[in-house]
C-alpha cells in the first residue's frame, strides 16, 4: 500500500434507464456541437443486444484494441512499437467513417426557397462532412429498441461467442438499453499506445485527457482504446474524447450525462485504490480473474491505516471523506452489485454497470406465479430472458458467478422491500441467502431507489497534485485566466501564420475563423510557466506539403525555435 491514489468513478443502474437519450443530446451540446467532432457522441446509449457504436467495437480480433497476455507481460493488441511505427501513415486497424455513421443534416433552404410547383419541397438529406446529397443508412442508435431483430443479433459480437441455444432463445424479444462513455480506466491502453504522449492520466483524479498541443493526430489512440472511445476531429487533426466534464467534477459538480439524466441511473463518487497493484491485477492469467482483482486494487476509507497511507500520497483529507460517503464504492464493494465492462480487455475501466434485473419479475408473472417472492425470483435467476451468459459476456469476462450474485441480491432487495411496503414483517432469511444483512438490504434499496442529489454525486473539488499546479481560490479551474486551453493567440492556432503552408490547429473553425480556446479544453500534464517546447509545432493535417515550415520537425538541441 506505498501508493494510494483517487480515482473519479461512476456506477449506473441499468435497471432505471429508459433509452430516452437525454444524456446522448446534452453531452454532444455541450461537447462536440461543432465542425470536424459531428459523428461524435463522447455519451451513447446502445441498445442490447445489438452492434453498438461504432459498428461491432467489441470484436478486438478486428480492432485490436485494450491489451493481451504475452509471455505473461501485458502488452497492446495493436503491437509493440515496432509494429505501431510501421502502420504510423496507414493504420488498416481504425474504424471508417460508415463504421460510425456519415452525419447528415437537411436542407432546410429548400422548404422556404423552392420554386412554385404542384409538388410539396421537400428537406433532402444532406452530408454534414462534405454538404453533397446523403443516403442514411446508419446511425449512432440506428438499432435502438431492435434488440430481438435477427438482422441486429447476427452483427453482436458478444452474442456470437453464446451457444445458439441462447440466440434462438434471445429471439423470442429482449431487450436493454446500455449507456456508454470513457471508461477512464485505471490500465488505459490508449495513453499506451499514443506515440507523442499526448494521452495521460490526471494523478489528482484519473480522468483521461489528450493535450491538444502535443498531440499530432496519428490516431494510435483510437486503435488502442477497446471501447472505441477516442474519436479524431478532422478539423483539427486532432484526437478527443469524453473529458468526464472535469471542469464540472473540479467544481464538485456532477458531469453533464450525470446532471440531465432523466432516470436517476448515475452516480459519482471517489474511490481509493493501490496503484502499485493495478499492473499485477491487470496481467492474471485467466480472464474470469480479472473482476476479483480489480476489486483487489480498491481500498476501504473507513480504514485509519488507508486513510493515512491516502494522506501521506497527497490525497486531500476531504477527499478521503468524501471516499467514505461514496455511492460508487458502496455499490462496487459492499453491496457488490457493479460490474465492470469487459474486464477481458485488461484497462482496469472505471464506469461499472448495475445488471438489469426487470425481465424476471414479468416473466414470473405471466406463468401466473408470485413476481416478487424471494424463492420464485431465486429460483428464477438461471431462467432469465437476458441469459445470464450474455451479461457475463459483457460484464465478467464470461464468468456467470458475480452476475449471479448482483441479480440475486438485486432479487432479494424487492422481496425483503416488498415485504415492508405490504406492512409484513421481513424474512432476515431472504437477506441471509444472499450474504447480507437486513440493515444492508434497506441501504442498498434507499441508494438504488431514494438516493438524493447529494448522494448521488458525492463529488469533491479540485486539489493539485503535483507541485505548482494548485487552484488556491478552489472551484473550476477555468473561472481565472492561464487555465486548460486558455492559450495565447486564441484568434490562429499553433504554428499557423501566412506563407507557412500550414492551416490553423487547435480545432480553430476554418469558416468562420473562431478562436482556438474552446475547442483547446484539455489541461497539459507538463507545467507551462517557462516551457515552451510544445510551442511552433504545425498541424499536418493543414500542411500543403510544399516546402518544410518552421515547427514541422522538432528543433534539435540547443537550436532556437
Amino acid at each position: 500500500m506505498s501508493r494510494v491514489m483517487a480515482q473519479i468513478a461512476m456506477v449506473m443502474n441499468l435497471d432505471k434507464c429508459i433509452g430516452c437519450h437525454t444524456c446522448s443530446v446534452t453531452c454532444k451540446q455541450t461537447w462536440t456541437n461543432r465542425g470536424g467532432v459531428e459523428y461524435v457522441w463522447f455519451n451513447n446509449v446502445e441498445t442490447r443486444p445489438g452492434q453498438g457504436y461504432p459498428r461491432g467495437y467489441e470484436d478486438q480480433d478486428r480492432w485490436k484494441g485494450g491489451w493481451r497476455l504475452r509471455n505473461g507481460r501485458l502488452t497492446p493488441r495493436s503491437g509493440g512499437r515496432v509494429r505501431r511505427l510501421g502502420r504510423l501513415f496507414a493504420n488498416p486497424e481504425l474504424p471508417l467513417l460508415d463504421d460510425y455513421y456519415q452525419p447528415w443534416t437537411y436542407d432546410y433552404e429548400n422548404l422556404v426557397n423552392a420554386p412554385l410547383g404542384d409538388d410539396v419541397p421537400t428537406a433532402a438529406p444532406r452530408s454534414l462532412v462534405d454538404g453533397a446529397p446523403a443516403s442514411i443508412t446508419w446511425g449512432p442508435n440506428w438499432d435502438d429498441d431492435l434488440g430481438g431483430g435477427p438482422a441486429h443479433l447476427a452483427g453482436d459480437p458478444v452474442l456470437r461467442r453464446v451457444s445458439d441455444e441462447v440466440r434462438l432463445e434471445y429471439e423470442r424479444s429482449f431487450m436493454f438499453y446500455l449507456p456508454r462513455i470513457c471508461e477512464h480506466c485505471l490500465n488505459p491502453s490508449c495513453v499506451a499506445v499514443c506515440p507523442s504522449g499526448a494521452m495521460y492520466k490526471r494523478l489528482e483524479d484519473g480522468i483521461v485527457l489528450v493535450d491538444q498541443d502535443r498531440c499530432r493526430g496519428w490516431r494510435m489512440c483510437v486503435t488502442g482504446c477497446p471501447y472505441k472511445k477516442v474519436y479524431f476531429n478532422h478539423h483539427s487533426g486532432k484526437a478527443e474524447k469524453c473529458t468526464m466534464c472535469y471542469p464540472r467534477i473540479e467544481a464538485g459538480e456532477p458531469t453533464v450525462c450525470s446532471e440531465t439524466c432523466v432516470g436517476r441511473l448515475r452516480y459519482l463518487g471517489v474511490m481509493l485504490y493501490d496503484a502499485d497493484r493495478v499492473g499485477e491485477a491487470a496481467a492474471v492469467a485467466r480472464e474470469e480473474d480479472l473482476y476479483p482483482a480489480q476489486l483487489g486494487c480498491f481500498l476501504s476509507p473507513d480504514d485509519p491505516e488507508v486513510a493515512a497511507a491516502a494522506e501521506a500520497s497527497g490525497v486531500p483529507h476531504d477527499w478521503v471523506l468524501a471516499a467514505r460517503r461514496s455511492p460508487v464504492y458502496s455499490l462496487i464493494v459492499r453491496h457488490r452489485v457493479a460490474l465492470p465492462l469487459h474486464p477481458e480487455y485488461r484497462t482496469m475501466p472505471m464506469v461499472w454497470y448495475v445488471p438489469p434485473l426487470s425481465p424476471v419479475v414479468d416473466a414470473l408473472a405471466g406463468t401466473g406465479h408470485d413476481g416478487e417472492d424471494a424463492g420464485n425470483l431465486f429460483g428464477a435467476i438461471d431462467a432469465l430472458r437476458i441469459p445470464l451468459s450474455y451479461l457475463a459476456g459483457l460484464f465478467t469476462a464470461g464468468d456467470t458467478a458475480p452476475v449471479e450474485t448482483a441479480l440475486r441480491r438485486l432479487a432479494a432487495m424487492r422481496s425483503h422491500m416488498r415485504a415492508i411496503n405490504l406492512g409484513e414483517e421481513p424474512d432476515p432469511a431472504v437477506a441471509e441467502a444472499v450474504g447480507m444483512r437486513p440493515a444492508e438490504i434497506e441501504e442498498m434499496y434507499r441508494l438504488l431507489a431514494l438516493a438524493k442529489y447529494d448522494e448521488r454525486y458525492v463529488i469533491p473539488t479540485a486539489y493539485a497534485a503535483g507541485a505548482g499546479r494548485a487552484d488556491a481560490t478552489g472551484g473550476c479551474s477555468l473561472d481565472g485566466p492561464g487555465g486548460p486551453g486558455m492559450t495565447e493567440g486564441a484568434g490562429i492556432g499553433v504554428g499557423a501564420g501566412p506563407g507557412t503552408g500550414v492551416g490553423t490547429d487547435m480545432g480553430v473553425d476554418m469558416g468562420t475563423g473562431m478562436g482556438a480556446g474552446m475547442d483547446a479544453f484539455h489541461a497539459s500534464p507538463l507545467p507551462h510557466d517557462g516551457d515552451d517546447r510544445l510551442r511552433g509545432r504545425v498541424n499536418l493535417f493543414g500542411w500543403d506539403g510544399k516546402g518544410l515550415p518552421d515547427g514541422l520537425f522538432p528543433p534539435r538541441r540547443g537550436e532556437a525555435r
